[in-house]
């Protein structure tokens, strides 16, 4: 078929949706009340985002549309997957899903600590990390003043964890 039949909105690309961040398959969906919260916070702008989209041309309309409803599938998914953990009922003396960790990076003195959280409220820029993640799995379990190793590529990395608090 020539190109003069083609019409210029059949052109362009299927919309895009943001995926969610990766849970692997049959993990539970752990989440903190906070966690949880975002999650339904992140709903209603979307909700609201939708409900103002009249001012929009047709093509971006329609984009839009095919854009948001994605997102809230998968947002309406991990909500009715997740499963709300709360922090104070975890085993204090060991890290554990929701626990603040003060980590001294070994062999410096350097510190820093982390939160286990969710996939969805993970942000290293905040020090929240995903359990699903290889530096809170190798915390897992661990206590004060125990060593945690974590195998990268370019080697070994040790942490010394300093204190847990939830």
């Amino acid at each position: 078929m020539s190109r003069a039949f083609v019409k210029e909105d059949d052109q362009q690309e299927a919309p895009r949706i943001p995926q969610r961040p990766d849970l692997p398959e049959g993990v539970t969906n752990y989440v903190t009340s906070e966690g949880m919260q975002a999650l339904r916070d992140e709903k209603e702008a979307l909700l609201l985002e939708q409900k103002n989209l009249e001012s929009r041309s047709e093509s971006e309309l329609r984009s839009m549309h095919t854009i948001i409803n994605g997102m809230l599938l998968q947002l309406d998914q991990r909500i009715a997957s997740a499963r709300v953990i709360d922090p104070a009922t975890q085993p204090k003396e060991t890290v554990h899903f929701g626990a603040h960790v003060l980590l001294q990076m070994l062999p410096s003195e350097k510190t820093q600590q982390f939160q286990i959280v969710g996939v969805d409220e993970a942000d290293l820029k905040k020090g929240k990390i995903a359990f699903t993640s290889p530096l809170a799995k190798a915390l897992s379990l661990k206590k004060a003043g125990d060593i945690a190793e974590l195998h990268l590529a370019q080697g070994k990395r040790s942490f010394k964890v300093i204190s847990i608090s939830y």
